[in-house]
């Protein structure tokens, strides 16, 4: 690749020079050509105002002595004829040369030859410039100047070296800049190159059925570059194949061990009546140890298939009535659901609405006034003015079960940890292509630099009490992403927490 990018590179800049220097070449011969012509013109046109006074007077003395002169001073031969073709002064031409011959015939017919257009250094070393004598129709003779091109000839010559000296010196400026470039340029593909090879070397092979083609089959390409997407393409498709083997070999021992916690469970139930009463104490730490075991494999079960290819394709289905719901009614079932666990923690739960910029609050209920105590109760609030402000604006692509699940983290989370007497609020509002549910609370949050690690595996609060698997919000995460959408974590002032779920937005038709 990098002798076809320095070929290209000098074809472009020999180009360049010739663009520039060819047309250069041309001018300064054109010039030098024009300014003999001009010269010897003048000339001619001088010898021509002689010899048209010395017909007149009838004496050419004064003719032939500057003729002479000018033979000895530039020694070029000038011939001037009379009316008839005669010779009047002759310095040095052959008469009875074609060229001469034409050229005299030409003038007398009152005719000006044109002289060459552009002299070549290797062009011919005379020229003949031609004038006739007289004013007017009068023709009363000729004057024929076999004019020298050495010099001017040899003044193209020059500088036509010296144009080319200055070509190949910004061909090799141009050259110089092109390995430069070159390695520049290519220098860190190729390291690039290396060090993906190393890294699929090290790497599983890739599955073995078919597979899309390649960027390199579809788009081609110089054989480096091909290298490295074949490289991409291979690394790609072994770290996919790493990361299902990963999250397969997680639900599969998951749930392989399911089967003996369970079992050990109905152990544990079948043997308390059988403890004697001072292990009792031990005997309950073993259960809710077995428990949390339990939770935990549901939970990385949980996490697993949520972050399989098929839960993303989800969010690209066809749309239809399973995979859409209605926010404000899920947000409902899930104040109603959690109502019980909340007012038996001391808390209060509730929703709310904040205004967004450009958008809609979809659900306005005060918190003291949310506490359902039945079923009844939550169709009042569901028929209530505030409760319908904009309520079939509030479907999202996602299913119900699944934005019941996402909800269930943060409202198990705040009731675990917000503390006594603390306020719950759900938050539900929209804007354009989005619809945004917020779970907030007035707890004793946590620390600034904590906000972010919430969402890792496994990771929990440094002051959260004991229990909890660290797998709630990673889990509502990756069912969010799943479905196009993201959850956020923040901060609530002065103090509380809040967790942002934003999911796209249905908008009916």
């Amino acid at each position: 690749m990098r002798r076809r990018l320095l070929i290209a590179l000098t074809v472009f800049a020999a180009l360049a020079v010739l663009a520039f220097a060819v047309p250069l070449s041309l001018t300064f011969a054109t010039s030098r050509t024009q300014e003999l012509v001009l010269g010897r013109s003048g000339d001619a046109d001088r010898f021509a105002t002689l010899a048209d006074a010395a017909a007149a007077d009838g004496d050419v003395r004064a003719l032939a002595e500057e003729v002479g002169r000018y033979h000895e001073l530039y020694g070029e031969p000038v011939l001037v004829v009379d009316a008839r073709g005669a010779p009047t002064v002759n310095a040095a031409v052959d008469i009875d040369d074609s060229a001469i011959v034409a050229a005299v015939a030409a003038a007398r017919r009152n005719q000006r030859p044109q002289p060459i257009n552009r002299l070549m250094p290797w062009g011919a070393p005379t020229m003949l410039v031609a004038r006739p004598v007289g004013t007017g129709v009068q023709v009363n003779g000729a004057v024929v100047i076999e004019a020298s091109t050495a010099r001017a000839r040899a003044d193209i010559a020059k500088a036509w070296a010296v144009i080319a000296a200055g070509a190949v010196v910004a061909m090799v400026v141009f050259t110089l800049l092109a390995l430069t470039l070159s390695r520049w340029v290519l220098r860190p593909l190729a390291a690039l190159s290396h060090a993906v090879a190393d890294l699929t070397a090290s790497l599983p092979k890739p599955r073995t059925e078919v597979v899309a083609p390649s960027i390199a089959r579809r788009h081609g390409g110089p054989p480096e570059m091909r290298a490295v997407a074949e490289s991409f393409d291979a690394m790609a498709l072994a770290v996919a194949d790493s990361a299902d083997a990963q999250r397969q070999l997680v639900a599969d021992t998951a749930h392989a061990m399911r089967n003996p916690l369970a079992a050990l469970t109905i152990r544990l139930d079948s043997l308390e009546p059988a403890i004697p009463e001072g292990a009792t104490a031990t005997f309950h730490r073993a259960s809710a140890e077995v428990e949390r075991l339990t939770a935990l494999l549901d939970g990385l079960l949980s996490l697993a298939v949520a972050e399989t290819p098929a839960a993303f394709e989800a969010a690209h289905t066809a749309g239809s009535a399973e995979n859409h719901c209605d926010a404000v009614q899920v947000v409902a079932d899930r104040i109603d659901a959690w109502h019980s666990a909340f007012e038996s923690a001391g808390m209060h739960l509730g929703a709310w609405g904040e205004p967004v910029v450009g958008g809609d609050v979809v659900s306005r209920l005060p918190v003291a006034a949310t506490h359902a105590t039945s079923d009844s109760r939550v169709a009042e609030y569901d028929a209530s003015s505030d409760w319908q402000v904009d309520r079939h604006g509030a479907d999202v692509a996602v299913p119900a079960d699944v934005l019941a699940q996402i909800l269930d983290v943060p409202l198990s989370n705040s009731c675990r940890y917000a503390g006594s007497g603390a306020h719950t609020a759900i938050v539900v509002a929209t804007e354009p292509g989005w619809v945004t549910v917020t779970v907030r609370d007035d707890g004793p949050g946590v620390a600034p630099e904590e906000i972010d690690r919430l969402v890792t595996r496994f990771y929990r609060g440094v002051t959260a009490p004991a229990g909890g698997s660290g797998l709630g919000l990673p889990i509502a995460a990756a069912l969010t992403q799943a479905r196009g959408g993201t959850l956020t974590v923040e901060p609530v002032d002065p103090h509380g927490l809040a967790i942002r779920i934003r999911l796209p937005r249905v908008v009916e038709r």
